[in-house]
């Protein structure tokens, strides 16, 4: 099995899918679908974090005339 660190989100998501689908069957034994489990929860975990770094990228926080601040697209700001 490949490092999760090293997947895509496009390959982790994969393999998560086919967890959730293995732990559905329920043909597993107990210790199968706990390590699988945990698996897939670092799958969950590893995608969430990805798609968060993405949105960083994407997005700034530009002051509010309320005093806080704003997300907008990164691009929305540059004129």
């Amino acid at each position: 099995m490949e490092s999760i660190e090293n997947l895509s989100f496009e390959t982790a998501m994969a393999e998560l899918e086919s967890v959730v689908e293995k732990l559905e069957d329920g043909t597993l034994d107990l210790q199968q679908a706990v390590l699988l489990y945990e698996r897939g929860r670092a799958l969950a975990a590893h995608c969430q974090s990805l798609l968060d770094a993405t949105e960083l990228r994407i997005r700034q926080l530009v002051p509010d005339d309320a005093g806080g601040h704003t997300p907008i697209p990164f691009d929305a700001g540059t004129s």
